[in-house]
Order: C-alpha cells, then sequence, then structure tokens
C-alpha cells in the first residue's frame, strides 16, 4: 500500500549549503522523533516558526500528524539521507509499517521552518546524462522553464522532474501564438515534429488525449499524450503533450536519434503548445529522480555552446 499525507514546505530562505547533516538538523530531527513517538503533538507545533505556524494551525498540525500515526505507526529510525534544494534535509524514517522520507527546513536557531511527508526515493543514480543528446526539433525554441533554480524553473521542486525543460517558439516580439482564432493552431509550436535525441527503446506511449483550448488544462492526464525513452545508460527521457494521435512510434521499438516521435501537441496538464522534456533515473515518475540534461551541439542566443544545459530565456536550435 502507498502513503500520501498532506504536506507543507514553507520559509526556504535559509542559505546554508551542506552535504552533511549538521547539528540544529539533527536536533529538530531527534526532538520530532521523540514528540512524535510520545503522541505530544503540541510539543511538534511548539518547533515551528512563526511562518509554520501561520499555515498550519495547532489544530491541523495535530490532526496530521495524529492521521500519520495512526497509518503507519510509531517512528523506528530517522537516518539523514541528503540534502536537496540545498536547504531540505531528507531523512529516511522507518516506521513501524511503512518506510517514508521526512523532509525538514531547520532554521540556525533549531526551528522547523519546513516539513513534508513523502514516499522514500533512494539518492538520484546520476547527476546528469552520459548519453550525447541533440535537441529533439529543428527549429529555434525559446526555454521557458530551465535551469536550477525555482525562480528559472518551477520543476526543480519536483523530484523527478527537477531538470525539466518548457520550451515553445516565439516570434520578433517574444510572443508565442499569432493573433488569430485563439486555437491551438494560432500557437507557433503546435504540430511541430519533435525528435529522438539520441538512440533508445521506447518503453512508454500514452496517445489519444484530446488537446485543450488554450487556456484551460486537463490535470486528469498531467502528462498527456507521452512518450518515455530508455538509453542504453538507463536514462529515461519524457516527453508529454504530444498532440492528439501524432505520435509515430511502438512501445518496444527502437529509435536513433533524429528519427521523428510524433508532434507537439497541447495535451495534458498544459496551458499551451509546447515541448517538456525531461530525464529521470527510472520509469516510475513517482519513484525516480530527475537527471540534468545537457546537449550535444546548439546554437544558444545565436552563439555555438557544447555540452550545455539550457536556461529560461535561452534561444536555441541545432
Amino acid at each position: 500500500m502507498k502513503y500520501f499525507f498532506l504536506s507543507l514546505l514553507l520559509g526556504m530562505s535559509n542559505t546554508m549549503i551542506a552535504q552533511n547533516e549538521s547539528s540544529n538538523y539533527s536536533k529538530a530531527a531527534l526532538q520530532f522523533q521523540q514528540f512524535y513517538n510520545a503522541t505530544e503533538y503540541d510539543s511538534i507545533f511548539e518547533l515551528y516558526d512563526d511562518g509554520m505556524r501561520g499555515e498550519l494551525s495547532r489544530d491541523k498540525s495535530q490532526a496530521f500528524l495524529s492521521s500519520l500515526y495512526a497509518q503507519v505507526g510509531a517512528i523506528q529510525t530517522m537516518e539523514f539521507s541528503r540534502f536537496e534544494e540545498q536547504v531540505v534535509a531528507v531523512y529516511k524514517t522507518t516506521f513501524e509499517r511503512a518506510t517514508l522520507a521526512i523532509n525538514m527546513v531547520v532554521s540556525p536557531s533549531g526551528q522547523i521552518t519546513g516539513l513534508r511527508v513523502l514516499p522514500f526515493v533512494e539518492a538520484a543514480t546520476m547527476e546528469r546524462n552520459m548519453s550525447k543528446m541533440i535537441l529533439p526539433f529543428k527549429e529555434e525554441w525559446t526555454v521557458v522553464w530551465g535551469g536550477d533554480t525555482k525562480e528559472q524553473n518551477y520543476h526543480v521542486q519536483s523530484l523527478a522532474q527537477k531538470g525539466a525543460f518548457d520550451i515553445v517558439i516565439t516570434d520578433e516580439m517574444g510572443k508565442s501564438y499569432k493573433e488569430g482564432t485563439g486555437k491551438n493552431e494560432d500557437y507557433y509550436a503546435f504540430g511541430k515534429e519533435l525528435y529522438a535525441p539520441c538512440a533508445a527503446e521506447v518503453v512508454m506511449v500514452v496517445d489519444g488525449i484530446y488537446d485543450n483550448e488554450p487556456g484551460k488544462m486537463n490535470p486528469a492526464f498531467v502528462t498527456g499524450n507521452t512518450v518515455v525513452l530508455r538509453t542504453e545508460n538507463e536514462e529515461y527521457l519524457y516527453f508529454a503533450h504530444f498532440k492528439q494521435n501524432s505520435i509515430v512510434v511502438e512501445q518496444g521499438q527502437q529509435v536513433q536519434a533524429g528519427d521523428l516521435l510524433g508532434l507537439c501537441g497541447n495535451s495534458g496538464n498544459s496551458s499551451e503548445a509546447h515541448i517538456h522534456f525531461h530525464i529521470q533515473d527510472g520509469l516510475d515518475m513517482n519513484a525516480s529522480q530527475g537527471v540534468k540534461c545537457y546537449f550535444d551541439q546548439l546554437l544558444v542566443n545565436g552563439e555555438s555552446r557544447k555540452d550545455y544545459s539550457p536556461v529560461q530565456g535561452d534561444k536555441i536550435k541545432p
């Protein structure tokens, strides 16, 4: 059985950068474990800073923690695993009936400023792609979301999608569409051909999901029409939001760099035609970690670059 819990992660203003658990984190984690096992939920609430208390009231905190205890029992071990996003400490937490991740942000004074309970995922098996990648299109496209900070790329808050790109085609005015009927066909990216970035096996295909009316999204099918490729280096390449019924590859098929996958669309949790592309270290998006993507050779804002990972605002083309 999988357990899913209310999560809250706030106050990520702490600028500490570390690889090892520091004393303020270890003390807060120990206190959390002791108070939780003793069902002293008010004492946990007192560990929160003002921001946490403002977002998670005493009653809501108690309800959340008591529900957690009822589902998975007491904490048996709580082991520091790693830092993510520089300040989020991930603790592999073994409860009586499940192993989960307790993620904490702790201020220098020891107050808990962020708290999240999630399924535990081991640290990423790779930091970046090993396979050489070409861009999956032929024209010049513009990176809307991409980079390592949440200001550049909202995907960094997702474990599997932290290296993702959202890419559109823009005109000289910076618009991604032409004035017209307000339909998908007015968007420059809609219907453009998308290609495999490298040799790989097609391991998942989802097709048949309708394209959204621009401005409206379909959260029931988040990735929409989707192709997932697996390389010989066990990199899983996710392409989302293809145009309905445009995918030309099948599961089990071998593709080479430059082979056509399908056409850019606006399906799934998408407000306009664009490419969503990311790499992760497994097939399951709920149990994998994102891998930073570098493209082998490309033009970036008119200049030749090699082994480059685009960021927000870059205009990129092969």
